[in-house]
């Protein structure tokens, strides 16, 4: 009320009926005021910042549309992009000036800017790379000095920390918001088998840990003092490095000198992970579970990254961190190290520098600033700015006509039914051929030009739910003797398999901003 109450009164709402917009039940008054709510219902568009992130904001908020298959609650995703200006390293900048032209920098012409990441010689690109390393290994030596000087620490430590990391050797980095979901310990879980990695002289590899704990997360500040307690054990000390007070200069220091950036969230709860797009945008591979932007990133022969798991999402938490942990270990000693060790063709890893170049001109082109821009400007900004010009028309004609038909379409909504559904074919149809479908709908005191019917059919699983589905339109054909409206259309089926089929009735307005907005639909059968 402090803060609400006078914006309610100004637009003419009264108080019960502004609360009811922050509920998922409206008339639930016991039910908490929910800002989450209130925004989804309030605003022109809503989306997650991955494709995965869409589909588990839809799960989350399927309450506010219940009648609704959550498939068709309205949000959608625009997956985050990076600016890369802002986080290419100076040296691999010109690097992709001389190669690419200035044009990089802008993200314009997509795959043809892509393309050209393929033209630079695969050394120069590596030795751009190793300067960049050596230029992090440099940086952490420093900044663990900083930090042995803010504690007090004594020469001997000095001295230590002059000599940790190897510019020359595999380097790992992860850095992030030390949140539980994020599992920086899932490296942690077999430490004698991490201690045999970063304590192997002839393939040996190196880590670099940074990141902050919220003050009040106890878990996540566990976590971290258990990574800083084994980064300080006689076996990994010279090879692991937990720095302190993350900001984005240490963070910029890392996406550019890594050689893999590791990401390894508990599935599906990442919304997207940016860190890893920026360290792309160095010829940083990426490691990570499919969550996040590697979902719709990771290509299943690993020529971009590697994925840890298949995309399993499971019930026990604890069986998950072990099975991925050892998954990790894995890929860790029979793909990644033996890769970046792998010299027989050259003085450099030319299959890494290879899976570099080529993880630049897929997905640079596509997880960047630009692209995101331009899917919200599509997607969100300019259907909003022209749907408010078309309300605004005329001293606001369009707002008053769509107000009088929604208080209409809500009056008389609770009659609106489907009956006598029926199809050309009861046995079996060929996939790729049509089926007509028939129902009567009626549509009291609403007309036909208010409402959408459609078919909605799909293949069935084993408890008779739908496992995919599509809609195809209908259209009335002839009205019945008691008023109701003959609907009429086809269907497709595009799958093999036992498919099932209904009929809905959508709202429809030329000023709606869509036909889910409202949170109304009829179901053949009361569905």
């Amino acid at each position: 009320a402090k803060y609400f109450q006078g914006y309610a009164t100004d637009i003419g709402l009264s108080w019960p009926v502004f609360l009811a917009l922050g509920r998922e039940d409206p008339q639930d008054d016991n039910e908490l005021f929910c800002m989450t709510v209130l925004a989804l219902r309030l605003s022109r568009f809503s989306n997650g910042v991955s494709r995965l992130h869409g589909r588990v904001s839809r799960s989350m908020w399927a309450k506010v549309w219940s009648q609704y298959p959550v498939e068709d609650v309205p949000i959608t995703y625009v997956t985050n992009g990076i600016h890369f200006p802002s986080w290419v390293a100076s040296e691999m900048a010109i690097l992709f000036d001389r190669f690419l032209g200035p044009a990089w920098r802008e993200e314009a012409n997509g795959d043809r800017i892509g393309d050209k990441f393929g033209i630079i010689p695969d050394a120069e690109l590596w030795r751009t790379h190793e300067r960049l390393r050596e230029q992090l290994v440099d940086f952490v030596r420093h900044k663990l000095q900083q930090q042995i000087v803010s504690r007090g620490g004594r020469s001997w430590e000095l001295e230590m920390a002059d000599n940790v990391l190897n510019p020359e050797v595999l380097t790992i980095g992860f850095a992030r918001r030390f949140a539980s979901y994020k599992r920086a310990y899932l490296l942690m879980r077999d430490k004698d088998r991490l201690k045999r990695l970063v304590t192997n002289s002839q393939y040996p590899v190196q880590f670099i840990f940074a990141g902050k704990a919220h003050p009040r997360d106890n878990e996540g500040k566990k976590i971290i003092q258990d990574l800083y307690s084994l980064c300080q054990s006689p076996e990994c000390r010279v090879s692991m490095v937990f720095l302190e007070d993350y900001d984005m200069e240490v963070a910029r220091h890392l996406v550019q000198g890594c050689d893999v950036w590791l990401n390894n969230p508990r599935r599906p709860l990442e919304a997207c992970g940016t860190s890893g797009m920026k360290a792309m945008a160095n010829g940083v591979l990426h490691m990570s579970t499919l969550d996040g932007w590697w979902d719709e990133a990771w290509l299943p022969d690993n020529s971009l990254g590697w994925a840890i798991g298949s995309a399993e999402e499971y019930d026990d938490p604890e069986y998950q961190d072990f099975v991925e942990s050892q998954i990790l270990y894995n890929i860790l000693e029979n793909d990644v190290i033996p890769l970046f060790y792998d010299r027989v063709q050259g003085a450099f890893p030319r299959r890494w520098v290879r899976k570099m170049k080529q993880a630049l001109q897929v997905l640079g082109p596509v997880f960047n600033g630009r692209r995101m821009v331009e899917e919200y400007s599509r997607l969100a900004y300019l259907p909003a700015s022209t749907n408010y010009a078309k309300l605004a028309a005329d001293h606001f004609s369009g707002a008053i006509e769509l107000a009088e038909w929604r208080m209409n379409l809500f009056m008389h909504w609770g009659s609106v039914a489907v009956r006598n559904v029926e199809c050309t074919v009861s046995t079996e149809v060929f996939v790729g051929e049509e089926v007509e479908v028939s129902a009567e709908v009626r549509v009291p005191d609403l007309g036909t030009e208010s409402i959408q019917v459609e078919i909605y059919t799909g293949p069935l699983d084993h408890t008779g739910n739908f496992s995919d589905r599509a809609t195809f339109p209908m259209h009335p054909v002839q009205s019945t003797a008691d008023g109701w409206y003959v609907y009429k259309g086809r269907a497709t089926p595009r799958f093999t398999g036992k498919y099932g089929f209904t009929v809905r009735v959508l709202p429809q307005h030329p000023l709606l901003r869509d036909a889910h907005s409202l949170g109304l639909i009829a179901w053949a059968n009361g569905k």
